[in-house]
């Protein structure tokens, strides 16, 4: 046999072998339930019914011959012919196709409880608190009002008491039992800390241990009748434009008079030079009697510089204009500069929004989210929640209300909610006790729906014994959002 036909032989059964290798992937593999489930028994067939035996008498003559009868075996029965075909294997059909689940706000229950706050129009504050049951049954609830600091109730109606939070500002509290469908009005009046200084008292009403707040609001009182603050505005002669102006006018006067005296003083100094070379000898005739006829004896002529300003005009109008330059830079580096607020957060570049400050009971608004803090109360050791608080510490909660104010659901974080303390550490919100304060709902897993408002409590772990002096919210990574400073 020629080499090149064994090498072609070998060749085919070599490309015959990849295809047999290529194909055994593609046969029908029974399905793995089909394969660990175990097969059915096959059913046995019931025995037919005996048929007697046919016997056949020959007439021959002789002994009778006897034939065994005949058994008619039955027909396989349609049970297991259906076993069988069901223990075929069959390819796996092909998972249906669903989209991942997304997450959706949460939609929480109305609270049974609202509450409003209002002030009157008087020369001290006071304030009206309107407590709702809009449930069916009657309800227990705790109500407290959150006071300014450096102010103190001076009188409180439907039995509230005055005490101390565990912050440093005082509180107003009541415990009252709320028939179903009702309204209870609530009144207290304060002490003004300054005159015509608007004071903000907030109100929350929380579940018959003071623990979870149904719902909170807040209200600013301002004095009655009390005039606008007034902006005098400087008079012209004091105001530092008019000033540098007012020089810069009387530089070019001076200017103006130096020039013309200089020109009145060039002109009468030809005029006498003129005069001299004119004037008659003893005898009445003009250049000492000499004849016309006879040229002049030459005489060098005087020469006469280039006029030049004086150097102290020089050296003066350059200091001014100098001056004039500073001074304008300094006062416009100084508005600047006095303009700028240290306590903003920054508001270019990638953050978004612009970072609002203000007191407890104030709603701030950021890129994504308007919060309120009705208020801050501290443990007096680390019990309640979950987990373990730092040694040394204790836990405090915060009463935030936070509204959707845009057009689509927004979701915020835990560790971006942060409580400042003395020095300017900073703690993130405890998850697991801020878990735990809200009944085991974990308040960040769904967003916030749009246009919902919700007030729920934060709790953060502090160390040391002094309260958080501040605290830091905001909707996302690249948010400016807002501080409230604690009384």
């Amino acid at each position: 046999m020629p080499a090149s036909t064994r090498h072609h032989r070998a060749l085919a059964v070599f490309v015959h072998c990849l295809g047999i290798l290529a194909a055994v992937p593609a046969l029908p593999a029974a399905a793995p339930e089909a394969a660990a489930a175990p097969r059915p028994a096959a059913a046995t067939p019931r025995p037919a019914t005996p048929v007697p035996p046919a016997t056949t008498t020959t007439p021959a003559p002789g002994p009778a011959a006897v034939t065994p009868s005949a058994t008619v075996s039955p027909a396989p029965p349609a049970v297991a012919v259906a076993a069988r075909a069901s223990a075929e294997p069959t390819p796996p059909s092909a998972p249906p196709a669903v989209a991942p689940p997304s997450r959706v706000p949460a939609s929480a229950p109305p609270p049974p409880v609202t509450v409003a706050v209002a002030t009157e129009r008087s020369p001290a504050p006071r304030y009206q608190i309107h407590v709702r049951n809009v449930g069916n049954s009657p309800l227990d609830t705790t109500v407290r009002q959150e006071l300014p600091s450096g102010s103190s109730p001076t009188a409180i109606s439907g039995g509230g008491r005055s005490s101390s939070s565990g912050g440093s500002t005082a509180e107003v509290t009541w415990r009252l039992r709320l028939p179903a469908h009702s309204t209870t009005t609530l009144g207290t009046a304060l002490t003004a800390v300054a005159p015509g200084q608007p004071l903000t008292a907030p109100a929350c009403a929380f579940t018959s241990d003071g623990t979870r707040p149904y719902d909170c609001a807040s209200a600013t009182w301002q004095a009655a009748g009390a005039p606008a603050a007034e902006v005098t505005e400087a008079p012209p002669w004091r105001r530092f434009p008019v000033l540098l102006a007012g020089l810069g006018v009387l530089v070019l006067l001076g200017a103006l008079v130096a020039w013309v005296w200089r020109r009145q003083r060039g002109r009468r100094v030809t005029a006498a030079a003129l005069a001299t070379n004119g004037t008659p000898d003893a005898n009445g005739t003009p250049d000492g009697g000499r004849g016309t006829i006879y040229p002049r004896a030459a005489s060098p002529s005087p020469s006469r510089r280039r006029r030049t300003p004086p150097v102290w005009l020089l050296v003066g109008a350059a200091a001014v204009v100098l001056a004039g330059v500073i001074g304008t830079a300094g006062w416009t580096a100084t508005r600047q500069v006095s303009s700028i607020d240290t306590q903003k957060q920054p508001t270019s570049g990638a953050w978004m929004g612009t970072g609002v400050s203000g007191p407890v009971g104030v709603p701030l608004r950021e890129s994504a989210f308007e919060f309120t803090v009705y208020r801050m109360s501290c443990a007096a050791d680390a019990a309640g929640g979950s987990g373990a608080a730092p040694a040394g510490g204790r836990r405090c909660q915060a009463t935030v209300g936070v509204r959707n104010v845009t057009g689509t659901q927004q979701p915020w974080h835990g560790q971006l909610q942060r409580a400042y303390l003395p020095g300017g550490r900073w703690v993130s919100t405890d998850e697991p006790a801020t878990r735990a304060a809200n009944l085991g709902r974990d308040v960040f897993a769904n967003p916030v729906a749009a246009g919902s408002r919700v007030v729920l409590p934060l709790v953060f772990s502090v160390d040391g014994r002094d309260p958080p002096r501040q605290l830091e919210l905001r909707s996302g990574v690249f948010s400016a959002g807002v501080r409230v400073q604690m009384p």
